[in-house]
Parts: structure tokens; C-alpha cells; sequence
């Protein structure tokens, strides 16, 4: 077994992309009347353009309703790609981070993506430059590159494989099973958990998402006290330390599955706190604890939350369809590198779950996202 950590400084995030910068540009907050008028205006240009709105779990609440309301999706990065490329719309609007409404354009380079702002990035992403992982890469021609979905068209690439937190340990399992060695990135918490539950041979890149990076297990331990029968939920991108904790780690999509199909009635969530929107729509009787964090990239205690998420808006959504602001571009011959490593993991990913229902013959739950 061998596990290294390739030692490259995360960028300080300056310019149009800082973390300033991306609280300054996070819309007011609505008035309910504002609000009210907002989502039937976005809904009625999603009609008329022929639009539909592909949100994460991440985003505001009032995105997430609009989503489901008007025959969209919210669900995690892996479903968004396969919802946006399956779905008979032209024009797809992407509520989350950049390499998202990348990556939707990847996979449907005949459709229109827009964003409700193509300033909201991600740490991970912006903590990979492609010069230096091109360099990496060419450093280790041996190893199979695979790298997380937070990460630039550029990045992806230069990748064999792209990977969700949904499917990365069925997908590093079976690249062990091969014999291959892997070099991942960008996040070395993710990867340190996926090395871990398959002993692959690893040689990760050094980034980590800024939030899910101070999550912190005293915080963890103190609320474990204050709620002595609550079920720890942990996102694997969290610290080792963190993730130690938990009761159930797992993708926001499985986490969601948790907290709907157990049996606890408390719960404390380490993930980004967008996600408490649908955990609170799919399991109303239960009661969710937002798990905080701490430390120097958090603006406050409590506040586990992505400041790029929180730059989508309702009204990003609106003028994005009505002046064609935030539209996603790939240019050849990136989208078609990159177009290989993303299909090969809904390839695999698709094998995967058609297996898994032939076993259990249970259907799929719907409005789930990955599982």
C-alpha cells in the first residue's frame, strides 16, 4: 500500500473568485413578495424558452423549489450530468459551480448552458490549476489519473476517470482490482478516505474544499453530548478527524438516503447546509442539526455553507434566460478529452445500478439523485 500527498499550496483564491468577493456578490435577502414574483417570472421564461433548471443540493431553497416545480432536478454533481445530458431540453440553466455547468456542456455540446453566475467557482477547482496538474501528471505516466468532478474542463481533461463522491470507491475498487495505480485529485481528504476503504495505491494532490475542510471533531463530540442518540452524517471531503465520527459518510445524495430511511430521530449534518433544505422536505418529522464550523477560512462558527453556492440566485436564473448572461463554453479540444473520463464513469456508473437493481429487484426511489 502506498499513499502519498503530492505537496502543492492551494492558491489564496485572489481576484473575482475570493471568498470576499463571493459573499459581497450573494443576493439580498427576498422579500416574500419579491421572491413570489421572481420564481414566476424564472418559471415562465423556463416555459417559453423550453429551458429547464438543473439545481444542487447546495443552492438556496427557493432554486431547489423552482427546480422540482417547473420538471427540473436537484441532486448531487453525478445525477445533475446525467439529468442534463438525457433531458430533451436545448437549454439547460445549471444552479451550482462552474465545473458543473462545465461539465453539463461537455456532455451536450448542442445544448445551451447558462449560469446564474459564471463567477461562482470552487475551491477544489480553483486549488488544481492545469499547468501544474499537466505537470503532475507527466511526473507520473504510470499511474491512472483520476480526478474528482470539482475540477476544470482543462484538468479533466488529462484524466482517465472522473469520479462523484457517489461512485469514486466502486470506481477506485475496481481500478485496484486491475492492478493500476492511481494518481487523484484534487481533494486529499476524499482521497485519504477512498485509500483507505480500498488500500489502493494512491498519490493524491493537496486541495480541499473550504468548507468541508473545518468541520472540526470536538465540535462534533460537543453536540454528540448536547444529543446523545443522534446519527453522526459525515461528507467524506471532511477531515480524517471528522470523519471518524460518523455514523454514516457518504455522497449528499446518500446522506439524504440516511436521514429519510433511518431510524433515528436526530441527526447532526457535517456537510454544506444547503443541503438541510430537502433533508427537511423528504423527512419533516425528523430533526436535523447543523453541525458548524471552524477555523480560518470560516466567516462564523455556524456557518457551514459555500460562499460560490450561495452567489445562485432567482434572479441570476431570470436574467440569465432573458439576456443570455452566464453561458458555459468548452472549446475544442478540451470538451472531447474531457468528454471521455466523465462518460466513462456514467458508463460504469449505469452498470453499476443496473446490477445492483437486478440483485434487490427494488426500484429506483425518484427525486433521490445518485444512491
Amino acid at each position: 500500500m502506498n499513499t502519498q500527498l503530492f505537496d502543492y499550496d492551494r492558491q489564496d483564491a485572489a481576484g473575482a473568485t475570493c471568498t470576499a468577493q463571493a459573499w459581497a456578490k450573494v443576493p439580498a435577502p427576498l422579500t416574500v413578495a419579491q421572491r413570489d414574483a421572481l420564481k414566476a417570472r424564472a418559471a415562465q421564461l423556463l416555459r417559453d424558452k423550453g429551458a429547464v433548471l438543473v439545481a444542487h443540493y447546495y443552492v438556496d431553497g427557493d432554486l431547489q423549489d423552482l427546480a422540482w416545480e417547473t420538471g427540473g432536478i436537484v441532486s448531487d454533481s453525478l445525477e445533475m450530468a446525467r439529468f442534463g445530458r438525457d433531458h430533451a431540453a436545448q437549454t439547460l440553466v445549471v444552479a451550482g459551480v462552474r465545473f458543473m455547468g462545465e461539465s453539463a456542456k461537455i456532455l451536450s455540446p448542442e445544448k445551451r448552458v447558462l449560469m446564474p453566475d459564471l463567477d461562482a467557482t470552487c475551491s477544489l477547482d480553483l486549488g488544481c490549476p492545469e499547468a501544474e496538474f499537466a505537470a503532475f501528471c507527466d511526473a507520473h505516466p504510470d499511474r491512472t489519473v483520476v480526478v474528482y468532478a470539482n475540477t476544470s474542463a482543462a484538468v479533466k481533461a488529462r484524466a482517465d476517470w472522473m469520479v462523484t463522491s457517489s461512485c469514486a470507491l466502486e470506481i477506485v475498487s475496481e481500478l485496484k482490482r486491475r492492478g493500476e495505480k492511481i494518481l487523484w485529485a484534487p481533494d486529499r481528504h476524499l482521497g485519504r478516505y477512498i485509500q483507505e476503504q480500498t488500500g489502493a495505491d494512491m498519490l493524491m494532490w493537496n486541495g480541499a474544499c473550504i468548507v468541508h475542510d473545518e468541520f472540526k471533531g470536538l465540535e462534533l463530540d460537543l453536540l454528540r453530548e448536547q444529543h446523545p442518540e443522534a446519527m453522526i452524517l459525515v461528507h467524506p471531503e471532511s477531515p480524517k478527524g471528522v470523519v471518524d465520527k460518523a455514523h454514516v459518510v457518504g455522497s449528499t445524495s446518500a446522506l439524504i438516503k440516511a436521514v429519510v430511511e433511518g431510524s433515528a430521530r436526530e441527526y447532526i449534518v457535517a456537510t454544506d447546509n444547503g443541503i438541510l433544505h430537502r433533508m427537511r422536505q423528504l423527512a419533516p418529522g425528523k430533526t436535523l442539526i447543523e453541525a458548524p464550523t471552524a477555523g480560518n477560512s470560516a466567516t462564523c462558527k455556524s456557518c457551514a455553507h459555500c460562499p460560490w453556492m450561495a452567489m445562485n440566485g432567482l434572479q441570476g436564473v431570470v436574467d440569465s434566460l432573458e439576456q443570455g448572461l452566464g453561458e458555459i463554453h468548452v472549446q475544442e479540444p478540451v470538451r472531447g478529452k474531457a468528454l471521455a473520463c466523465i462518460e466513462r464513469m456514467l458508463d460504469f456508473t449505469a452498470a453499476l445500478k443496473a446490477r445492483a437493481a437486478q440483485a434487490t429487484k427494488t426500484p429506483h426511489v425518484p427525486h433521490m439523485g445518485a444512491v
